[in-house]
């Protein structure tokens, strides 16, 4: 029976973000939430652990404010979670971030047939998490995964490229990022919300980690998008479309 790690990021809730008058980030109200791509990866180490027994492991690295994630997580269908925590992780790159999750994975965890991330987080999203954790911990990368399963000892995965889809098989243990079309992540329900405060989670301090180096990552400024509408009406007719085009010409939307 398989034993299936979720490595997931508590993030900001975009649909929370406010635009400022001077054109700045409001964040003075802002939820936070399981990143979106991450969710997949629960999910699809839920359904695995359901269909082959075994056991499903959520793993994350945050801010300690991050409690509220780890009992989604667990809520989600994992029996257990490693909650690595500290004050200073805010700011963590993706090396640092694979770092840290290679390191109790190896010492904490030992024991793992397949690693499950998202293709990217919903902050960030430089999608690189999972192919530095794989390499860190000298297994299988698989990346842009839509489809999964694993047979005998080892697993079998499609994955979308350019070209189409590829069928890849691969031993483990090993690493699988998912794409969005490998599952609908499902809702929790009150039962599942009430049991998740009963499973174990293990705290890791940054105290119980080797020396890694401070935060590399800096925000200097953030500022919203804006768009511009110029509210210019066009009609139907050859004339009018021409007419379009020329003003679009002029103000060098279009070349």
């Amino acid at each position: 029976m398989p034993s299936i790690i979720a490595c997931f990021k508590w993030v900001i809730d975009e649909a929370y973000i406010r635009r400022g008058p001077s054109g700045d980030l409001d964040f003075s109200s802002v939820d936070y939430k399981i990143g979106e791509y991450d969710r997949n990866a629960i999910e699809e180490a839920a359904r695995l652990k359901e269909d082959l027994g075994g056991k499903a492991i959520a793993v994350t690295v945050g801010m300690p404010e991050a409690t509220k994630g780890v009992k989604d997580a667990l809520s989600r269908g994992t029996d257990e979670a490693y909650f690595i925590a500290d004050s200073s992780f805010g700011n963590l790159d993706s090396s640092q971030t694979a770092l840290i999750l290679a390191e109790v994975i190896r010492t904490r965890i030992e024991q793992y047939d397949i690693i499950l991330c998202g293709e990217g987080s919903s902050d960030l999203y430089a999608q690189q998490v999972g192919p530095r954790l794989a390499e860190q911990l000298g297994i299988p990368c698989i990346s842009f995964v839509q489809k999964l399963s694993i047979t005998k000892h080892q697993l079998v995965a499609e994955r979308r490229v350019e070209e189409g889809i590829e069928v890849i098989t691969a031993p483990l243990p090993a690493l699988v990022t998912v794409l969005p079309d490998i599952n609908v992540p499902r809702i929790p329900g009150v039962k599942d919300t009430l049991m998740a405060g009963k499973k174990p989670t293990v705290k890791i301090t940054r105290d119980e980690l080797p020396p890694f180096g401070g935060p590399l990552l800096r925000t200097i400024s953030l500022t919203a998008s804006r768009i511009e509408r110029s509210c210019e009406r066009f009609g139907t007719d050859t004339a009018e479309i021409a007419r379009f085009v020329g003003s679009l010409r002029k103000k060098g939307v279009i070349g």
